[in-house]
């Protein structure tokens, strides 16, 4: 869940500094261009002021060399302001002839944004603010303003700005925003990652939790953790809902182990009243030879239900055990069975050690080893084989019997529940659940597969350290 949650707060922070930053960024831009066009204006306002002197023919005789030193003035300004800061500048008459400009060689041109800015002057307002120059783009700044004589626009000042040094500030001050949101998005990283490890903490310590009831160990629950009062609220309703689903297992257990044992002392005395009576009836009589079987199924059965009660109830006795002894005095227990029947046990039990409960595994082995060799026909093998694979050591059944097909595989284990092609064969229905239960009290598992090219395979599997359960 954090891997799809923290992405999401990231997008979602870093969509937010975006939809700050490129705002800002672009309101500094502006800031720093609208700066320059401000002080071109003051710039051309100036040097229109200048220009209306030499435009004024002055009445009166020898205004001539009035009128020359006033031009040569306004040279020399425009020299000395293209040479401190690089801007071409000129005052020209209405018919593009120059009145003054620097560099000498600085002309209007036919076309383009400087012949725009000197007709919107001609139509005596100032031009209009240039395009906003961005820090890749090489532009100039053109601002022209109207020489204005007597209500009539005479010439029109002109000036002609690198943008270097402007889009430099620009840049210069995108870097800041920039470093500003990077710092702004470290900060965002290290509160959603506290943010996401608030918030799943509990769900983390809840699905655990939810892991170890599932697995058998009922008495977990949810320990006492931070976060949002929401699931510190959902994480005492669970723990609730443990007790309760606990007390009914219980009461369950209690229930089968008390009517188990209490069923178990008539059912003797019928057995013996049944033997009682089978001494004044004829010798070899049916009826009462099936009396005989199904009070003893019947006896059978409640024995069962008693040790699947106890199973379930007891806590495992785990221990480092050497997993190939202990199964090789399993084998060889059955070994006089197997030879009985007719049926080869043979043994493959290397030293391999895992944590387990040995009186638990051994019932486990039992039941296993029992079921193969009821169903597998004389002459064929029963193998069983001792591995390890890292964090699990495995003792794996496989016999020469029919087999099961795919849906009595998925029921195999069930209480109760016999294969309809084995009803007629002794036993309960409850060995394997009684074994699978021991196996997971003591953090085991036993699994069912085909075994080729006939029979079944039951692996049971204990792990090698205390840390995989």
């Amino acid at each position: 869940m954090r891997t799809r949650l923290f992405p999401l707060l990231i997008v979602l922070m870093a969509a937010v500094l975006l939809a700050l930053g490129i705002p800002l960024a672009a309101s500094l831009a502006a800031a720093q261009q609208q700066r320059v066009v401000v002080d071109r204006i003051d710039d051309t306002a100036r040097f229109a002021a200048l220009a209306q002197y030499v435009a004024d023919p002055s009445t009166g005789p020898g205004t001539g060399g009035t009128t020359d030193e006033r031009r040569e003035t306004l040279s020399k300004e425009l020299a000395r302001y293209h040479s401190l800061y690089g801007i071409r500048a000129g005052v020209f008459y209405r018919d593009d002839v120059p009145m003054a400009n620097a560099p000498d060689t600085w002309l209007l041109p036919e076309t383009g944004e400087g012949r725009d800015a000197f007709n919107e002057a001609l139509g005596s307002r100032r031009s209009h603010d240039p395009e906003q120059v961005w820090p890749w783009q090489r532009h100039r700044l053109i601002v022209a303003s109207p020489v204005v004589k007597d209500g009539d626009v005479v010439a029109v000042v002109v000036t002609d700005s690198p943008t270097g040094q402007m889009r430099s500030r620009t840049l210069h001050g995108w870097l800041i925003i920039g470093a500003g949101e990077v710092a702004a998005m470290l900060l965002a990283l290290g509160a959603a990652l506290r943010l996401t490890g608030w918030v799943l903490r509990p769900v983390r310590v809840l699905d655990a939790t939810t892991h170890d009831i599932a697995t058998g160990r009922l008495k977990s629950r949810v320990a006492a953790a931070g976060g949002p009062p929401e699931l510190r609220r959902l994480a005492r309703s669970f723990n609730e809902m443990a007790d309760n689903v606990e007390d009914v297992l219980e009461q369950q257990r209690a229930f089968v182990a008390d009517a188990s044992h209490q069923l178990r002392n008539p059912l003797s005395a019928l057995l013996l009243r049944i033997e009682l009576l089978a001494l004044e009836l004829p010798e070899g009589n049916e009826e009462i030879a099936s009396v005989r079987t199904e009070g003893k199924r019947l006896a059978q059965v409640l024995d069962d239900l008693l040790d699947l009660a106890l199973a379930e109830h007891a806590e495992a006795d785990l221990r480092l055990t050497d997993i190939g002894e202990l199964t090789s005095e399993r084998v060889a227990a059955w070994g006089p069975v197997a030879q009985s029947k007719g049926v080869r046990l043979v043994g493959t039990c290397p030293a391999t050690t895992a944590w387990t409960d040995p009186v638990t595994l051994s019932s486990a082995l039992d039941a296993v080893i029992d079921n193969a060799l009821k169903f597998t026909p004389e002459g064929e093998s029963v193998e069983v084989k001792v591995a390890s694979n890292g964090e699990f050591s495995t003792v794996v059944v496989t016999d020469g019997g029919p087999g099961l097909s795919d849906e009595d595989l998925a029921r195999i284990g069930d209480r109760f529940w016999r294969s309809a092609r084995h009803q007629n064969i002794k036993g309960s229905g409850l060995g394997l659940s009684i074994s699978r239960a021991l196996l997971g009290a003591a953090g085991g598992s036993i699994a069912y597969d085909h075994h080729e090219p006939h029979g079944l395979r039951v692996t049971v599997r204990v792990p090698r350290s205390r840390s995989s359960f």
